[in-house]
């Protein structure tokens, strides 16, 4: 593993109830369009990398297909077993899969690439476990950042708070542009047939209270960031945070938060 992939275990490390209560709700919204393009159906083989609380197997079973879901966090295999007992959920993780080759017609995977060091292998792997005419898709985040995703980013920036160097960011020559043309890219030299790659818009509905949970317990790159400040700190990144929530919040108190995702998705040849 890299030292990006050592330092995303870490920071998942036992997150996955605080992940489950704001965050993986963020997360669930493009799976239709996910399971979708990936062509998973009545009776498909289908595989779900990084399931997280298991959002995606739940839904790939709903319709019919025998479901294998993986993730590389042991708190995140158990939550998921929980909500997707139809499927088999293991423990494993990018980019080394315990599974043979072509053993799947559907292989997706909802945002598990924004937390692999390596995501030209990752897809290597994830193209040598699906048959030849099955398809993929996979989302990421956008950048730069539409502006609710940026916002808990703005709160600590307002608060004089840079990124730690211990939390390292992906080595140059494994980073690649987070644009509809980057990513099928990604996708196209990674051996994939009739790539296409789409930009998912959506308002996520949340609360402030529910949005601020998720940093301050410390889930994902912002809350280690959050989490490694001083009490006085913290205070004033949540007093910027409370302060910004007024740009997107209506008149029920509702926190919409506009977010930009990107979806890729091809034919293994």
């Amino acid at each position: 593993m890299t030292a990006f992939d050592e330092s995303e275990r870490r920071a998942w490390a036992g997150q996955a109830d605080a992940y489950a209560g704001g965050f993986a709700k963020l997360c669930a919204y493009p799976v239709p369009r996910l399971l979708d393009a990936a062509g998973v159906r009545e009776g498909s083989r289908a595989l779900d990398v990084g399931t997280g609380t298991g959002t995606v197997a739940v839904a790939a079973c709903e319709r019919g297909a025998k479901v294998t879901a993986v993730d590389a966090e042991p708190g995140m295999v158990a939550l998921a077993a929980q909500t997707a007992p139809a499927a088999d959920v293991r423990l494993a993780g990018l980019p080394r899969l315990p599974f043979a080759a072509a053993e799947f017609d559907a292989v997706v995977g909802n945002f598990v690439l924004n937390h692999v060091g390596r995501p030209r292998a990752a897809l290597a792997e994830l193209c040598r476990v699906t048959r030849p005419g099955g398809r993929i898709a996979v989302t990421i985040w956008a950048a730069p950042a539409a502006a609710g995703q940026a916002l808990l980013g703005r709160a600590v920036q307002a608060a004089g708070v840079t990124r730690p160097a211990h939390l390292p960011a992906l080595a140059p020559e494994d980073d690649f542009p987070r644009t509809e043309e980057g990513f099928a890219a990604l996708l196209g030299d990674a051996g994939l047939a009739d790539v296409c790659c789409e930009t998912v818009l959506w308002g996520h509905r949340t609360t402030p209270e529910e949005w601020w949970s998720g940093p301050a317990a410390g889930v994902a790159t912002i809350g280690q960031i959050v989490t490694g400040q001083p009490p006085e700190i913290i205070g004033e990144i949540k007093g910027h945070f409370d302060s910004l929530c007024a740009e997107f919040t209506d008149s029920d108190g509702v926190l919409v938060l506009p977010h930009a995702a990107l979806m890729a998705y091809g034919r293994v040849s």
